[in-house]
């Protein structure tokens, strides 16, 4: 009976492979002033960086079909005080 939870937890982690191996592979869309964008939900964003700047943010979206994808944006860092 040993062998299931062994089992269940091997093909779980395979999973988590593939998909991390899958949005790896995906490569990040520059954002351009004007675009049409087609954001169903939004899956993640990255940290904004804790500097006093013009840094790079990354945004990964579902559109209305289902498909994923990654946006790149500018956003101003943190790291500014008043």
């Amino acid at each position: 009976m040993q062998k299931i939870p062994l089992l269940l937890a091997l093909l779980a982690g395979l999973a988590a492979q593939a998909q991390a191996q899958a949005q790896a592979d995906e490569e990040a869309v520059a954002y351009r002033y004007g675009m049409t964008l087609d954001i169903a939900q939004v899956v993640s964003v990255t940290p904004v960086a804790d500097i006093c700047g013009v840094v790079p943010v990354e945004m990964t979206y579902l559109d209305s079909h289902g498909e994923r994808h990654i946006l790149q944006y500018s956003e101003f860092g943190t790291g500014c005080s008043n």
